[in-house]
């Protein structure tokens, strides 16, 4: 799965990258993103700007919001026959950004080591998701997104069985503008190892508590 992961590059670096607008009112830099926080997307309802959605989908027949925390992630594999997912996956897709994601490599039932996973060129990347929208009985609206996972690229099959899906960056519109479910299928894969470096953090990144730079920061350093 994917838990955990980080997005803290600048606005102007954010426009360049993505082609679109940043409100810096609004954006600010996450180090250590978790469940249930509202973060930064870009969905193919509003492409042309940065919008700020729920981790954990809810989908819009869900009873309660809490239905959402545990659906962080989405299978690539099963994705469009999944009730809470097929149909987010038809209409309601999204870019969920990112400069790094981490994971923790089991070592024993006691132990796991942490590791940030990011571009070797150091940019920020998208990872795949869907979204979709809740209306409590008040009537308040939550916008909400899973990131999608796959089967792991060599690199990583030596930290954990799962890895977010991440799109190159001629991948990233096709994924929020085609409507061809066997193309966005096509698009669901590991990215190849050699776009990635991953290296071991200390375990400040366990608590979301910890939302600074020291959770880059390598371990040991």
């Amino acid at each position: 799965m994917c838990g955990r992961f980080s997005f803290a590059v600048i606005a102007e670096m954010i426009e360049e990258h993505f082609h679109i607008r940043v409100d810096t009112n609004t954006y600010k830099p996450s180090y250590n993103c978790a469940p249930t926080q509202k973060l930064a997307v870009i969905s193919n309802q509003n492409p042309d700007e940065l919008s700020f959605y729920r981790w954990g989908l809810i989908p819009f027949w869900a009873k309660d919001k809490s239905f959402g925390n545990k659906l962080i992630n989405a299978k690539a594999e099963t994705i469009d026959q999944k009730p809470s997912f097929k149909n987010s996956f038809k209409q309601k897709r999204c870019l969920v950004l990112s400069d790094g994601f981490y994971e923790w490599q089991k070592i024993s039932s006691k132990e796991k080591i942490p590791y940030r996973i990011i571009m070797k060129n150091g940019s920020p990347f998208a990872m795949a998701g869907i979204w979709d929208s809740w209306k409590d009985e008040s009537g308040e609206t939550i916008d909400s997104f899973a990131i999608i996972t796959t089967e792991p690229n060599e690199l990583m099959k030596n930290i954990h069985t799962r890895m977010p899906v991440i799109f190159k960056p001629g991948e990233e519109r096709i994924w929020i503008e085609e409507h061809n479910p066997e193309i966005l299928k096509s698009l669901l894969k590991p990215i190849e190892s050699d776009f990635l470096t991953a290296y071991c953090v200390s375990k400040l990144i366990n608590s979301p508590a910890n939302d600074s730079p020291e959770v880059f920061i390598r371990a040991g350093n």
